[in-house]
């Protein structure tokens, strides 16, 4: 068996008043889930439990994020959340900071050899 990635979606969330940085990540992982869609498991008659998926979160103070509340926004697979230093903060002249994340979500399926070959 060989390990390919099926997928690789970015997107972006912001916490606009709260200066909360896992609900800005989240936003950005829920972004990036609403671009895919993996057809892979039908068609080819796999179980999507078997998806590994690495979730990479930046924003400027990463040890902020709950990474158990990522981590539970992936519906199928295994789950490693990565947060690093990224994002943006945006200071408002009122004094409050946006919190702007940004998230990349890999999928990766371990397929059997003969079933897929890639192009």
């Amino acid at each position: 068996m060989t390990i390919h990635r099926i997928i690789l979606e970015m997107g972006t969330g912001n916490d606009l008043h709260g200066e909360d940085y896992t609900k800005a990540a989240v936003r950005a992982v829920q972004d990036a889930l609403h671009h895919s869609s993996i057809s892979i498991f039908r068609s080819m008659d796999i179980d999507r439990e078997s998806m590994m998926v690495e979730v990479t979160v930046g924003v400027q103070h990463p040890e902020k994020i709950d990474k158990t509340t990522i981590e539970q926004q992936i519906p199928f697979g295994s789950v490693k959340v990565n947060t690093v230093k990224g994002g943006l903060n945006v200071t408002q002249e009122e004094g409050y900071i946006t919190v702007i994340a940004t998230a990349a979500v890999a999928a990766r399926l371990d397929i059997p050899e003969g079933r897929f070959t890639p192009g």
